[in-house]
């Protein structure tokens, strides 16, 4: 199945299963969401989180650093298309000269001089594009896997697989372990806050969407300047429209 087809599937059955219930305007979806996101904290559990864990335990600090670069080394030339997308040739010509730096330079991306160069960042995708168009966000949907988003980035995910540096990759093992590796590392990244959400909050999925909602909205806000991390509040957010 393609990609888009599974992203068409997904909105279809959610609309399917929201349709009963409406008490919150953000998450009409939200029978479907809970479902989905349980799958997903037990798939995370049983797998995703205990290889996250020993990458951490196995690989030292300045390697991870690199991976992590690397990866985000590939996202400047799809963060370059969006910003002119967005009429932000300066933004546009920062991503181009980023990964120039980064790629040269930088060891194919794994040295991050750019930053040390004081180019800045900023980071998009079509989602952003999407809302510097106008487009509202539309509800908040749990994708399997890939976990929060909304209707509108969902949507977006379908273009934004096309500037997806390694879904271009030729040879297909190699591609498929990058996926992994990026997955794995992205999950690495996100193990500390993992423990402070299980402790702290009280409805683990109300918290996720209330976080991934207010600080999309920052970002979105910030027109791309503001960086996406997946850092926990210091306290439970109220709930805020995205845009």
């Amino acid at each position: 199945m393609k990609f888009s087809g599974l992203c068409a599937g997904l909105l279809a059955l959610a609309l399917l299963q929201g349709c009963a219930t409406g008490s919150n305007p953000r998450d009409p979806f939200e029978p479907f969401n809970r479902s989905m996101s349980r799958f997903n904290d037990g798939l995370d559990e049983a797998i995703v989180k205990p290889v996250a864990q020993v990458y951490q335990d196995v690989l030292p600090s300045p390697v991870r650093t690199g991976v992590n670069n690397f990866f985000g080394n590939l996202t400047e030339v799809w963060s370059m298309v969006n910003n002119l997308l967005q009429g932000r040739p300066q933004a546009a010509g920062d991503s181009l000269m980023r990964f120039s730096v980064n790629t040269t330079i930088g060891l194919g991306g794994v040295l991050d001089w750019a930053t040390e160069m004081g180019i800045e960042r900023h980071r998009e995708d079509f989602g952003k594009t999407l809302a510097r168009w106008g487009v509202d966000s539309g509800p908040y949907l749990v994708l399997p896997v890939l976990g929060s988003s909304t209707v509108r980035d969902t949507a977006a995910l379908v273009v934004d697989t096309k500037g997806d540096l390694v879904a271009h990759w030729h040879d297909v093992s190699a591609r498929n372990s990058l996926y992994v590796l990026r997955a794995v590392d992205l999950r690495a990244s996100l193990l500390r806050a993992g423990e402070v959400l299980n402790q702290a909050a009280l409805d683990k999925y109300s918290f996720t969407r209330d976080a991934y909602l207010q600080r999309r909205g920052v970002v979105l806000e910030s027109n791309g300047d503001a960086e996406e991390r997946y850092d926990l509040p210091e306290k439970t957010p109220s709930p805020a429209p995205a845009r």
